[in-house]
């Protein structure tokens, strides 16, 4: 089974404009990004819409992709990303699986990539995503983190922003003793028909509301493999995320003082 890493990559993020450029401990963060994925796959592509982007994944010996300025999210420029490259001489043929990976997560840690592939040896599967438990009760009321209900055999049922299941007669802080709670981990794999069907579907109710794609493909029929990771990614939204990666990674140097 071939897979193929595609990393969406944006400059003009709202809340940190150029974070994909930004520097963590002598590495720009799309590097970091890339270097971890492809620790773990073969292929492995940079898809942005930014010049500025391309020509500093060049620099690095990385391979990249431009894309439309139009794409209206990361899993649409991974489908335009996708078709460029299978129609490139050199983009490597065609892929059975994409996986999405975030471009702000410099921490990636090969497990979760390794547990996305492993959820493939299923001919079923169509697409497959990362789950992790919520350990602090105040994550669970956070809004930003999205939560996962899910059947037996390991399907998403729906994700929500608020707080699921509701646990009944029962104060809040005292919900997880009651119930294991999960957190999405936003790193999706995606058979390659399946990718260019979902990006074509129109906007849905649930996501709308929600403002989470996932339910899209709910909504119409597609089910989702979770996989549930003890590791946690480490997201860079804003210039504060980024000093933490940042003290993170010089702790982590400071044990392997050999990072490379």
């Amino acid at each position: 089974m071939r897979f193929l890493g595609i990393i969406p990559a944006r400059y003009a993020s709202t809340r940190f404009p150029g974070k994909a450029l930004a520097e963590i401990a002598g590495k720009i963060m799309i590097q970091r990004v890339y270097e971890c994925a492809s620790a773990v796959l073969e292929h492995v592509w940079v898809a942005t819409d930014d010049a500025r982007i391309e020509r500093a994944v060049a620099g690095f010996g990385g391979r990249v992709v431009m894309t439309s300025t139009s794409c209206p999210s990361g899993t649409d420029r991974c489908r335009e990303a996708l078709e460029r490259i299978e129609e490139d001489a050199a983009g490597g043929g065609v892929f059975d699986v994409v996986i999405n990976i975030q471009g702000d997560e410099p921490v990636l840690h090969p497990e979760m990539l390794e547990k996305l592939q492993g959820c493939f040896g299923d001919g079923g599967t169509q697409i497959a995503t990362l789950i992790n438990p919520i350990l602090n009760v105040e994550d669970l009321f956070l809004p930003g983190e999205v939560k996962v209900v899910f059947t037996r055999d390991m399907h998403a049922l729906y994700f929500s922003r608020a707080p699921i299941p509701f646990v009944m007669e029962e104060p809040k802080e005292r919900w997880l003793s009651r119930h294991r709670f999960y957190r999405h981990v936003g790193i999706y794999a995606f058979r390659n028909r399946v990718l260019k069907e979902i990006t074509r579907l129109p906007l849905s109710p649930l996501e709308t509301i929600e403002r989470l794609e996932q339910n899209r493909w709910l909504e119409n029929g597609y089910r989702i493999r979770v996989e549930i990771t003890d590791q946690e990614s480490v997201g860079v939204d804003t210039p504060e995320d980024l000093e933490r990666v940042r003290r993170l990674l010089e702790k982590q140097r400071a044990i392997q003082p050999d990072d490379r």
